[in-house]
């Protein structure tokens, strides 16, 4: 532990299965009470949420640096609070207008009739919540559903237990339990929480495990978003300055020590660049963390499960012919502290399990290129990934590579700061996940767009009724049969 860490003695409240159906029950009546709150009521809730989270700011932090063992403050408060943030911004400067009904266009033989689309709230939106970054991603899809203006449910991962308990005591203060509520707790209450009937859900967690929650989320007919991950890659055109290169990519690959759904997870240089690459790299990482086991900016892996099979990774690359680079300036040993040096993996296949299964963590395996048709059928023969980056200053060859393959997101030049993009939709596609969220596709994909159409006291269509040999009949065959 560090000096941010902190113990929390608030008694978090424990669901069973029936506590969740009630408050489920709780939440629908409340909506059915008043299912259309205003733009005004929507950002006034907003605004309610933005206070509680400045003012718990430091709970916050120092209790997800408590689940974590060390979790930088830093990353926390810059990557995880100031995101949402300025997602509370935006959607309080946008809703308004996203709110008011859509025209739509009337077909001739409907004239004079008028058609819209409205904008319903949902009613009760769940949302599960994983441990890596705990607080925007179970804030960030709060924002949308409040905007939205939805109720929501939120189960926050039982890895993330400290931080639970002062979210559940935060949100508390800010919402009524009908409104808001926070779930804590694991194993049987997860289970439970993914079987509610829910109008919509989230999800955010691995590939496997979505697939458990849809299958759950089926027998309600409850639609889902997921957000999963998978193998987001890197391609580097020759062209490129390699110091650049690797700058950027240090700062994606080991923010939150690589536990980032859309941090590169491995990498194609061009054949005989990676000694170099590796040389700016070090350099790199030396710069952001001269030292590890003590160094509160480099965060741990979360618990013993994940660091033991970051290990098992490594111990498998090594034994099928790998090469381990490992970066680590006073040659430490932060084990004590569930801390894995940034290591680089060369000579990788993609037979050995590191390449295999989604990294999450400071691991970075690299593959040499000859021809890029090549790295786009590697890509396009394995499972679509939550981001693809490619780092070329050439427009028409960036056009390239994004038409020829298929990711949640494509990066030019950048890595995983496009999360934080307010007006940028976020979300997967195949095993990366379905469904959107951030930007305008967050309001919308959690609201129902309901289609209205208004016939004034003249109906038109009584015109063209049976029997169909009137002369009216004969002019739609000849105008618009054709």
């Amino acid at each position: 532990m560090n000096s941010h860490t902190k113990t929390t003695s608030m008694t978090p409240h424990f669901f069973d299965r029936q506590c969740l159906n009630d408050m489920l029950a709780l939440q629908k009546h409340a909506y059915l009470r008043y299912p259309l709150p205003t733009a005004k009521e929507r950002i006034d809730r907003l605004a309610r949420l933005k206070r509680i989270l400045v003012k718990y700011q430091d709970q916050f932090a120092d209790a997800i640096n408590q689940d974590y063992g060390n979790r930088s403050i830093g990353e926390t408060k810059i990557g995880e609070l100031l995101t949402c943030l300025e997602h509370i911004k935006y959607y309080s400067k946008n809703l308004t207008a996203w709110m008011k009904p859509s025209k739509r266009h009337v077909g001739i033989i409907h004239q004079p009739a008028k058609a819209w689309v409205q904008y319903q709230p949902l009613g009760v939106v769940g949302i599960i919540a994983p441990w890596n970054y705990p607080l925007l991603l179970s804030v960030g899809p709060l924002i949308c559903a409040l905007a939205a203006g939805n109720h929501a449910m939120i189960k926050i991962s039982s890895a993330s237990a400290a931080f639970g308990e002062v979210l559940e005591k935060a949100l508390a203060e800010a919402f009524p339990k009908e409104l808001v509520a926070v779930v804590n707790g694991g194993g049987a209450i997860s289970d439970a929480f993914s079987h509610l009937a829910f109008d919509k859900m989230i999800f955010t967690g691995s590939t496997a495990v979505g697939k458990t929650v849809m299958a759950a989320a089926a027998e309600n007919l409850v639609p889902v978003i997921l957000e999963l991950g998978g193998k987001s890659p890197a391609l580097v055109h020759p062209s490129i300055d390699l110091k650049d290169v690797a700058q950027r990519v240090a700062v994606g690959k080991l923010w939150n020590a690589g536990q980032t759904c859309v941090a590169p997870d491995y990498m194609f240089l061009p054949r005989g660049k990676t000694a170099e690459f590796i040389g700016h790299f070090k350099a790199c990482v030396k710069n952001m963390y001269p030292e590890l086991t003590h160094n509160q900016d480099y965060t741990s892996i979360v618990n013993d499960k994940q660091y033991k099979r970051l290990q098992g990774y490594l111990e498998d690359a090594g034994a099928h012919g790998a090469q381990l680079i490992e970066i680590n300036p006073h040659n430490e040993t932060p084990a004590d502290m569930r801390k894995i040096a940034p290591t680089i993996l060369t000579d990788v296949t993609p037979e050995m399990q590191i390449m295999q299964h989604e990294i999450f963590g400071p691991l970075l395996p690299i593959m040499e290129y000859d021809q890029i048709d090549d790295v786009i059928e590697f890509i396009n023969s394995r499972p679509r990934p939550l981001a693809l980056y490619y780092f070329d200053f050439d427009q028409a060859r960036a056009d390239y590579v994004a038409q020829r393959t298929h990711s949640g997101h494509f990066g030019q030049n950048t890595v995983l700061t496009h999360v934080a993009q307010d007006d940028l939709p976020f979300g997967g596609v195949g095993a990366s996940g379905m469904g959107k969220y951030h930007g305008p596709e967050g309001f919308f994909s959690l609201s129902h767009e309901r289609s209205v159409m208004s016939n004034p006291k003249l109906y038109s269509l009584k015109y063209i009724l049976p029997p169909f040999n009137k002369p009216i009949h004969k002019l739609i065959s000849k105008a618009l049969l054709r």
